[in-house]
């Protein structure tokens, strides 16, 4: 017989943690600006305009309310349930467009300053965040934390958020690396 699959309890607290930061950033970053949101929802014309406003104001909800919930141990399989609906809605916006040829939009994602256009990249992105929430919510193997393990979360979430950052930085400046290159 073999065991259930468990992972090491540092590294769904690091995912948790990681996830909490790039959702709540973003978060913050949309409602900072929600009107630019909501005019980069209504690019992706996937729905009526009359609707683009709330699906904006449902879409940071969610993803505000998904980065609180993955904090607390006792909350954190909601707020996972609440990233992947978040990931999975916006990677489908971003892919039936991409599969439209609809390219030279903003995807809204990173916020007024993300100015990112949609890529394959993104659905990339999305899909690995999809795994960093799945591996939040397994159960961890049983044994007890130390304080070495509360480093272990913050600086590997730190890094993992780093990578994140220069990912999305990476992507955002594409278009113009590739004008640079002729």
């Amino acid at each position: 017989m073999t065991a259930a699959f468990t992972l090491d309890p540092t590294l769904p607290h690091m995912c948790a943690a990681v996830l909490a930061s790039i959702f709540l950033a973003g978060g913050w970053q949309k409602l900072k600006d929600m009107a630019a949101f909501t005019m980069a929802v209504e690019q992706y014309r996937l729905l009526p305009t009359r609707l683009t406003a709330t699906a904006a104001w449902s879409l940071v909800t969610a993803e505000l309310t998904g980065g609180v919930l993955l904090v607390p141990i006792a909350t954190r399989e909601i707020g996972v349930a609440l990233v992947l609906l978040v990931l999975v809605l916006v990677t489908l916006a971003v892919s039936l467009n991409l599969l439209r040829g609809r390219r030279a939009i903003d995807c809204g994602c990173g916020g007024p300053e993300g100015r990112q256009h949609l890529s394959w990249a993104l659905v990339l992105r999305n899909v690995v965040l999809g795994f960093l929430a799945l591996a939040a919510a397994t159960a961890p193997a049983p044994r007890d934390l130390v304080w070495l393990d509360g480093v272990t979360v913050v600086a590997g979430a730190l890094a993992l958020y780093g990578l994140y950052a220069a990912a999305n930085q990476l992507m955002s400046n594409h278009p113009q690396l590739l004008k640079l290159k002729g």
